[in-house]
């Protein structure tokens, strides 16, 4: 949160920024319906794949899109949250050792919700940002061919 004069109140998980407009960038980052979530809702749509939750709160890990029917959980991460292993994004230099430790609690917590979905015998599968822009139809296709391999079992 902000107040006048560029002072911030904080909740005490991140360190006070140095700069505001990179205070302004990170704050304006969402945990929900972020532009891949919605490019690949909307393609989901457009082929008729309906039946799915967003977010479902009932479902370990809340997975991004849940696909209730055929227990397919789809988790779409940005790149920079969850260290993508193809654009391998450099961390941040100042605040590093917050930065490494933030990062570090994210991939666990990462391969938790799907280690909890598999246990109650779900299919994971999870997109990354830099990989829909690229070509969300390739990503749908990989969404189809679970929905497909769960539904000859």
């Amino acid at each position: 949160m902000k107040k006048d004069n560029n002072i911030f109140i904080r909740d005490g998980r991140a360190p006070i920024p140095r700069n505001v407009n990179i205070s302004r960038v990170m704050s304006a980052n969402r945990a929900k319906n972020t532009k891949p979530e919605l490019l690949i809702r909307n393609e989901l749509y457009k082929r008729e794949i309906r039946g799915y939750r967003i977010h479902p709160k009932n479902i370990p890990g809340k997975p991004d899109i849940a696909l209730t029917r055929n227990k397919i959980g789809i988790f779409i991460n940005g790149c920079f949250w969850h260290r993508c292993p193809y654009c391998k994004l450099k961390i941040p230099q100042s605040n590093k050792y917050f930065w490494e430790n933030k990062f570090a609690k994210n991939k666990e917590r990462d391969k938790r919700k799907i280690y909890e979905l598999k246990r109650m015998g779900w299919v994971t599968l999870t997109l990354w940002e830099c990989q829909i822009k690229k070509d969300v139809n390739k990503q749908i296709l990989k969404i189809e061919k679970k929905i497909k391999d769960k539904d000859a079992k």
